[in-house]
């Protein structure tokens, strides 16, 4: 019996300015009680980890500022932040660094 693996391959995109890509973390499939939900009833989780970085936000004398961020960070953000993109059948969030609530340590 063979079966299939699906490699996650790096990211293959770059922000533009002060945006961010962050892979959603995947959504609960069941409740605290033990309740099965179906795809319609889920959520979709406000946190992820950031992918990639973009070159950070243009300051007034044409400087940029360095990113608060790094790859890797796992992130809170709101709820409706960002645009989806799915590239390589993986839905991403390409967001604004301000649209990011906290990095969890």
């Amino acid at each position: 019996m063979a079966t299939a693996t699906k490699k996650k391959a790096k990211v293959n995109l770059q922000p533009i300015g002060e945006r961010i890509v962050v892979e959603r973390q995947a959504s609960e499939e069941t409740t605290a009680g033990g309740i099965v939900l179906p795809g319609s009833a889920r959520e979709k989780p406000a946190r992820g980890t950031v992918v990639a970085i973009g070159s950070g936000r243009l300051l007034e004398d044409g400087s940029r500022a360095a990113s608060q961020l790094k790859e890797g960070d796992f992130v809170l953000f709101s709820s409706y932040a960002g645009e989806q993109v799915e590239i390589n059948d993986v839905e991403y969030l390409l967001m604004r660094e301000d649209d990011v609530l906290a990095v969890v340590e």
